[in-house]
């Protein structure tokens, strides 16, 4: 939870509304039309810079993080929703109002909260949708005082759901599967403001005292403030921002210096970059579709340093090995690492939009792709080779149900399952993940 001095400013504009109403026309496009977050900051004006961008970041992702329970108590409260502009105003107050609960000046906030969203209702709708904000936002400071569902006590999946701002279905799928301690463990991560996590690669250089030490090594958190004194190490590669979940695939997989390893289904290229920084002499060979995200892996392969790095682009699902050959690169290899496409249920912390985006029947649909990328990648393990299997998901349905699969089909039976690891963030203390590694006999 931000300090109750960021609160007060949230809601005041302390003289710059430049975030505050960058936020509410993001949250207006994002409840017409259920874009990606990271599609509608890319569309933030270039002028918006330093405090008030990280203002208009905050205030999105605090919406989107508490939409459920915004929505339910909204909905309690205005029979006819007005238009998507006012209705994004009150999205933002009620945000500023959960984010003051609890705070000795949570009393003071609020009627700045109130203030604040009349006035620039005004300029944004019409006087009688401020008179209208104006009644609501009073009435949503008791509708959104409700507390917590007690601990201890065996809450509906559907009040977990409502005060948590997660799907129910999902709520109850958890449920289902961790029990219903840990899941409400799960949604509490979820709902928290992800820290922001870099590792750093400039290992023969003496570590920034601004970057704060982690329990992981080479990880440190980078604190609020500092993106003045970040942005310089990032541009230069010196920094790289990374969850430390990332590490527990390449970690599990161990390259080794000198080696040749294929990164399937590579892009963005973190973890390829972390594999390079690992092996330090040695190829990367990356593997991904063309697209979009091709340029982002070219910018990460371009930092790598003392390795050689070659981008493949082709479907693995179709000819991979022909692809392979053209580049006149090696048709099987000692060391295959894929990080499929998955529900991303690991990295809600950072991904706020994901839960309103997934659907039951993903679960189904997305673990028949990933048992397919697993049939093609085990095809490019060399005999005696390693191949990792990861996910940033915490559920059972893409990780130990998709490994069970594959070793239930025929080819599964070169391979043999090694080690596994898994982060459930809540207990960890950073991202969900999964990883398996199994070897070619």
């Amino acid at each position: 939870m931000s300090t109750p001095s960021h609160s007060a400013q949230a809601a005041g504009g302390a003289g710059r509304p430049g975030g505050w109403l960058a936020a509410v026309n993001l949250i207006a496009r994002w409840l017409e039309r259920r874009e990606r977050l990271d599609a509608l900051f890319d569309t933030l004006p270039a002028g918006l810079v330093g405090a008030e961008r990280a203002r208009c970041q905050h205030l999105v992702f605090g919406v989107v993080r508490h939409f459920g329970r915004l929505e339910s108590a909204l909905g309690r409260l205005i029979a006819h929703p007005p238009r998507f502009s006012t209705r994004a105003v009150l999205f933002v107050a009620g945000f500023e109002l959960i984010e003051s609960e609890g705070t000795p000046e949570a009393e003071g906030i609020a009627a700045k909260v109130v203030h604040h969203a009349v006035e620039q209702t005004k300029t944004l709708a019409s006087a009688a949708e401020a008179r209208l904000v104006n009644a609501v936002v009073r009435k949503l400071i008791l509708a959104l005082a409700g507390a917590a569902p007690p601990k201890g006590v065996a809450a509906t999946a559907a009040d977990l759901a409502e005060y948590f701002s997660h799907p129910e279905w999902l709520v109850r799928m958890w449920i289902a599967q961790f029990g219903a301690e840990a899941t409400r463990s799960l949604l509490e991560w979820n709902q928290q403001p992800a820290t922001v996590y870099a590792r750093w690669r400039a290992t023969e250089e003496p570590v920034p005292d601004f970057l704060k030490p982690t329990a992981w090594a080479g990880f440190f958190e980078v604190e609020s403030g500092k993106w003045t004194k970040v942005e310089p190490l990032l541009r230069s590669g010196k920094l790289y921002l990374q969850d430390p979940g990332t590490r527990l695939a390449v970690d599990l997989l161990a390259p080794q210096a000198g080696e040749t390893v294929l990164d399937v289904c590579a892009a963005p290229g973190g973890k390829s970059l972390v594999i390079g920084d690992t092996i330090k002499t040695g190829k990367v060979v990356a593997m991904d579709l063309p697209g979009a995200r091709i340029d982002r892996l070219k910018a990460n392969l371009a930092r790598a340093n003392g390795v050689e790095v070659a981008l493949v682009q082709v479907d693995v699902l179709l000819e991979p090995v022909m692809a392979l050959r053209e580049h006149k690169l090696p048709e099987s290899f000692s060391a295959v690492l894929i990080d499929v496409p998955c529900s991303n249920t690991g990295v809600m912390r950072h991904r706020a939009d994901v839960k309103w985006r997934l659907q039951e029947g993903d679960f189904k649909k997305h673990p028949k792709q990933q048992l397919a990328l697993l049939h093609a990648a085990a095809r490019l393990v060399a005999p005696g080779g390693r191949l990792v299997y990861s996910t940033c998901s915490v559920d059972g349905a893409e990780n130990d149900r998709v490994v069970a699969e594959f070793f239930n089909s025929r080819a599964g039976g070169p391979f043999k399952l090694e080690s596994k690891v898994q982060s459930l963030p809540w207990v960890t203390g950073h991202d969900g993940a999964a990883a398996f590694l199994l070897r070619r006999s």
